[in-house]
């Protein structure tokens, strides 16, 4: 009793977390990901297809294409139709259409160690190496998304082959940006305009981000949802970017082999299936 009032509470101050127990309409499409593989970029892409008229920057991202994982479910019900909703979420049986973005798991880790770092969720001293096996064993801050694995199998065994379902990989996005959002684009049902993708792409680039990041990054929290705002706030370092380096194939320099060996062992046949090759585990 007491817990249903606090969450009735909760909803009509607009201090809860939609997550996963969001309302679902039938006109929605999702952009989904493991943390740290390009969904905010791809978000972006997609915010500037989606209304060309639009100065898409971080003051206004959270009301176009709305983040269900910082965002209240008062505020995602008040958001019109048809909605772009970013979620983190493992397999939803509910979602009518999903973009899923999948990243090679060993630049995930460098990322996301970076990202931790940053906000304060892991101490400045653990180790890369401690990291990628909380990583790879689901001890961190994401766990109640799945670790990658977990996450990325999800949807992509239950809706792999589904026409409501487009998985595209952060790899592709990166060596051709308007051919994925055209593709992207299709799949929303929007028709892919030669000028509008790439004045999309032009406006997505990552130096454009990270000069917005600079620019407007205090601006961007006070759209968060009231949770999501105060957690970004503990420690916060300033040093680190949010938007990192954005390339591919990082991980060769960045990432010690013991932690691509682990990541592999793991996860070795999932990322054949998704087009990563291994480098340190044998194919059998």
């Amino acid at each position: 009793m007491l817990y249903g009032i606090k969450s009735i509470v909760a909803y009509l101050l607009g201090t809860d977390i939609a997550g996963r127990n969001l309302a679902v309409r039938q006109d929605d499409t999702f952009l989904v990901s493991y943390p740290r593989s390009g969904n905010t970029w791809t978000r972006f892409l997609i915010a500037n297809l989606v209304y060309p008229d639009k100065v898409v920057d971080f003051r206004n991202i959270e009301k176009l294409i709305p983040d269900a994982n910082s965002q209240s479910s008062r505020t995602l019900k008040s958001t019109p139709p048809p909605r772009v909703i970013k979620t983190h979420e493992y397999f939803d049986h509910r979602y009518p259409k999903t973009i899923y973005i999948v990243r090679d798991p060993r630049d995930v880790a460098l990322s996301y160690y970076q990202f931790n770092r940053k906000y304060g969720h892991i101490d400045q001293e653990v180790s890369l190496e401690s990291f990628v096996d909380d990583f790879v064993c689901g001890r961190l801050i994401s766990a109640d998304y799945g670790t990658w694995a977990e996450n990325v199998g999800s949807w992509m065994y239950a809706r792999g082959h589904s026409p409501s379902f487009l998985l595209v990989r952060y790899e592709d996005m990166r060596q051709n940006p308007t051919t994925e959002l055209t593709r992207i684009s299709t799949f929303m049902g929007i028709r892919p305009d030669p000028v509008r993708l790439q004045k999309a792409v032009e406006q997505s680039s990552a130096d454009h981000m990270r000069k917005l990041e600079e620019l407007q990054d205090d601006q961007w929290q006070k759209t968060l949802g009231y949770v999501a705002r105060r957690e970004y706030k503990k420690k916060k370092r300033k040093d680190i970017p949010f938007i990192g380096w954005a390339k591919a194939g990082g991980w060769r320099n960045g990432l010690p082999e013991s932690c691509v060996h682990q990541i592999e062992s793991a996860w070795g046949e999932l990322m054949t299936t998704v087009g990563y090759d291994r480098v340190t585990v044998r194919i059998p």
